[in-house]
């Protein structure tokens, strides 16, 4: 009986490297140069206002959720947690959404197509 041949570890990063490098996507990253220029500029106001609902979004989950079991504990009313907890989970993910089209993915697209050329240039 032949024993299996061993395959690195290093050999299959390689082999995946390659084949997500042939990809469109990665192709015309590494092509173009993919770099982080955009950072430089000034962001807009829209920007700005979709990272503040971004924040604003956190500040309304966790805390307000821990406010409002407390508070439910303390009135000993459990319909507020019943009630308000999936209310305030919603409307968190509604804020959060908002801010996230207000921002826009301009700047996760240029910081993907960054990683993934420096990513495979650096595993290929």
């Amino acid at each position: 009986m032949k024993k299996p041949a061993k395959i690195s570890l290093g050999i299959i990063i390689k082999r995946v490297a390659n084949r997500i490098a042939e990809t469109k996507f990665a192709s015309s990253a590494i092509a173009e140069s993919a770099d982080l220029s955009v950072f430089k500029e000034n962001p807009s106001v829209r920007i700005y206002s979709g990272i503040f609902l971004m924040c604003l979004s956190y500040v309304i989950g966790l805390p307000a959720l821990g406010l409002l079991s407390a508070l439910s504990v303390y009135q000993n009313k459990p319909f507020l947690i019943l009630i308000g907890v999936p209310l305030l989970l919603i409307a968190s993910h509604l804020v959060f959404l908002a801010g996230v089209y207000l921002a826009g993915g301009r700047y996760l697209m240029v910081f993907l197509r960054w990683a993934t050329r420096v990513v495979l240039e650096k595993t290929r």
